[in-house]
C-alpha cells in the first residue's frame, strides 16, 4: 500500500520556493543597464537545483517502494546540500555586502536548502526504516 511521505511533501514545497524565489523575490542582483554579474549565474544554478529537487521529491511522493523512495530522498538531500554551497562558495557573489545577492539571496537560499536537506534526510530515513520493517 502506498504511504504518504511528509518529508517528500515538505521537500516539494521547499523546492518550489527555491525554484520560484531564485528568479524573483529571492533572486540575485538586477543591474539597471541590463548587464549581470557572477551572482546571476548563482541564481541560475539555484534554479536548476530547485528544479532537480522538485522532480526528485515529486517522484518520491509518487513511488510505492520504500527503498526507492528513500534513495530518491537521499539524492535530493545531496542536491540540497550542494545548493547551500552555490551562492558565495562555488559561485562568487558581488563585492558589496549591501547588494541583494549577499543581503537576501545567500542567506535565504542557504536556509531553504538546509531545511530541504533536513526534510529529505528525515523522510529518507523514515522510508528506509519502514521498508525494512515490512519484510
Amino acid at each position: 500500500m502506498k504511504r504518504f511521505s511528509p518529508g517528500a511533501a515538505a521537500a516539494l514545497a521547499l523546492s518550489a520556493v527555491i525554484t520560484v524565489g531564485s528568479v524573483s523575490l529571492l533572486g540575485p542582483c538586477v543591474h539597471e543597464d541590463g548587464s549581470f554579474g557572477s551572482c546571476h549565474w548563482a541564481g541560475q544554478a539555484l534554479l536548476g537545483i530547485g528544479l532537480l529537487l522538485a522532480v526528485l521529491s515529486l517522484a518520491a511522493l509518487l513511488v510505492k517502494d520504500g527503498r526507492l523512495r528513500a534513495g530518491m530522498l537521499f539524492a535530493a538531500a545531496a542536491a540540497a546540500i550542494l545548493g547551500i554551497f552555490v551562492p558565495g562558495t562555488l559561485i562568487h557573489l558581488c563585492g558589496m555586502a549591501t547588494m541583494r545577492c549577499r543581503a537576501v539571496m545567500r542567506p535565504a537560499m542557504t536556509l531553504l536548502c538546509a531545511l530541504t536537506a533536513l526534510s529529505c534526510l528525515t523522510g529518507g530515513i523514515a522510508a528506509y526504516r519502514k521498508a525494512g520493517s515490512e519484510k
